[in-house]
């Protein structure tokens, strides 16, 4: 008899579970909260948006990015049939990287090994002209610190780099403005939504160096996209496709409490149009977001397992960092990927969507006027504005889409093709997740696990004492060691590989990867272990 498995979120976690489980024959049921699968990675019909035979225009719950180093997440899509070939056929490769300053030209990188004359001519200039005010004692100093995040071995890592916040590792408070905002508080910002004051530099190194190797290794670009909104290209085909193997999926259902038996959970209460109902199964999955799951815990549930107690104060570790769409009746391409504005007080990331669209013509979506889609993440909610003086938690929606165009605008280059004017913008869509009610305080049902220092043995394994749960989620250990979607892809094919050993099941296991690391650098890190035992420093050198 097929062993049932209960799978409780339908966002990529839970989806990638699914996926995994349903092609091993076993028996699975997903219980979603929301009434469109895809979880944080979902784009979003805007409502009430579409005329007469158009189609309503994209919004989404924020990030895009499938940079080379993931590796769980961009197997998966190559197994989803789509059209002749896969969802992963719908990964576009972008060219550039711009990084944007108030009132001065852009500092324009390649997000891809040099394929032409004009990408050579982008990293020449992005080594003599391009005026970013970094010293070269500072990009010496920056560089230094990158080679240690390189050589330093795996026990060093987690005992030096992961206590240590981001901006300490870097010194930040030696060097000037210019150091702090390229890169201190730009990466952490715009990348991971963290505080450079808190975030673990071990993650924020260890992702910058994949980025570099992805940069420099000749294929694939190190920043792709998808080529059209979201759930049309990925989630909704993936949907389909599990639904024809077996899988069943429920939309608007909310687990609200977990029911034990002895040492296993029998079985987990469901929410569904103001009625409820109990699931068993013979495992459970938690798919959802760590502030959901916190609330379930027991204490039946922390005296099987103590360490299920540090996913409460784990829950409260997490950041903003939430879309807000711009509809144009001009195509403003900015860059062909991604816009990093690193002024802007809110730190806000964009990218302009058409041109990675060929599919899905602009002029299909909404009322037929809409030429371009600035799709903005807003990661720093609680800094004042640079011109409404208002933190972002603060404001309006009618504000925050005002001041958002306003640090974009005083962002581009007034006189070039891609400066903004009012007159373009038709309308805006910010990610529902935040709820704005006057008089209260702004709230954001999806907020986002950040990785501050000391907070690796907080997070939970993909499987617990309680024999019959697990965990895949984005805060699950894993080696990508980031709340990403790579992150919750690579932690369902644990559980699911967990799974298989406890169900004595024949099936093949999922792969795990470990993060690319060339293999000199392996030598290097095997000298810093001979070191480290020895209770010696760091050295950077073998000789």
């Amino acid at each position: 008899m097929k062993k049932k498995v209960v799978v409780l979120g339908g966002g990529v976690g839970g989806l990638s579970a699914a996926h995994e489980l349903v092609r091993r024959d076993f028996d699975v049921v997903v219980y979603e909260q929301l009434s469109i699968p895809g979880g944080k990675a979902r784009s979003i019909n805007v409502p009430h948006s579409a005329k007469d035979g158009y189609k309503p225009l994209p919004g989404e719950h924020g990030f895009r990015f499938f940079p080379r180093f993931y590796q769980h997440i961009t197997q998966t899509m190559k197994e989803i049939p789509y059209k002749n070939g896969t969802v992963y056929d719908n990964l576009v490769d972008t060219t550039r990287i711009d990084l944007l300053q108030y009132n001065k030209a852009p500092i324009t990188m390649i997000s891809r090994f040099p394929k032409s004359l004009k990408d050579l001519e982008v990293i020449i200039a992005m080594i003599f002209t391009q005026d970013s005010g970094l010293s070269e004692e500072e990009i010496k100093y920056f560089s230094k610190r990158i080679w240690q995040v390189l050589t330093s071995c795996d026990d060093r890592r987690w005992d030096e780099l992961e206590r240590t916040p981001w901006e300490e590792f870097l010194e930040a408070s030696r060097f000037s403005a210019a150091y702090r905002k390229f890169l201190v508080e730009g990466l952490t910002r715009s990348l991971v939504a963290a505080q450079a004051n808190t975030a673990a530099s071990k993650t924020v190194g260890d992702i910058l160096v994949q980025l570099f190797f992805d940069l420099i290794e000749p294929g694939v670009s190190s920043d792709r996209l998808l080529d059209g909104p979201t759930n049309d290209v990925w989630i909704n085909p993936w949907l389909d496709y599990l639904k024809k193997m077996g899988l069943e999926y429920n939309f608007e259902h909310e687990v609200t409490s977990i029911q034990m038996q002895g040492e296993e959970i029998k079985s987990v209460t469901i929410s569904h149009q103001d009625k409820s109902f109990e699931v068993e199964g013979d495992y459970f999955i938690f798919a959802v977001p760590v502030d959901r799951f916190a609330p379930l815990i027991t204490k039946e549930m922390t005296n099987i397992d103590p360490t299920l107690k540090t996913i409460l104060p784990l829950s409260k570790k997490v950041a903003w960092m939430n879309g807000l769409q711009f509809y144009l009746n001009k195509d403003i391409k900015i860059t062909h990927g991604h816009s990093i504005f690193v002024d802007t007080p809110w730190a806000l990331t964009a990218v302009s969507q058409a041109q990675f669209w060929a599919d899905f013509p602009m002029h299909e979506f909404g009322d037929g006027e809409l030429k371009g889609i600035i799709s903005v993440d807003i990661s720093e909610w609680n800094a004042k504005g640079s011109f409404n003086k208002k933190k972002a938690s603060e404001c309006s929606e009618e504000e925050i889409v005002a001041e958002v165009w306003a640090q974009m605008k005083e962002s581009l280059t007034k006189d070039s093709e891609d400066a903004l004017k009012d007159e373009y913008l038709l309308s805006a869509f910010l990610d529902p997740a935040i709820t704005i009610k006057e008089g209260e305080k702004t709230t954001n049902s999806e907020p986002l696990l950040v990785n501050v220092i000391n907070s690796w043995h907080m997070r939970p394994d993909d499987y617990s004492r309680i024999h019959n749960l697990l965990f895949a989620s984005d805060y699950v250990r894993t080696n990508t060691d980031l709340a990403t979607m790579e992150g919750a892809n690579e932690a369902a094919k644990r559980a699911v590989n967990t799974i298989i050993y406890k169900s004595g099941s024949s099936a093949s296991y999922c792969p795990v990867h470990k993060l690319k690391m060339p293999f000199i650098f392996k030598v290097y890190r095997w000298f810093d272990q001979f070191r480290y035992d020895k209770g010696l420093p760091w050295r950077g050198r073998i000789f």
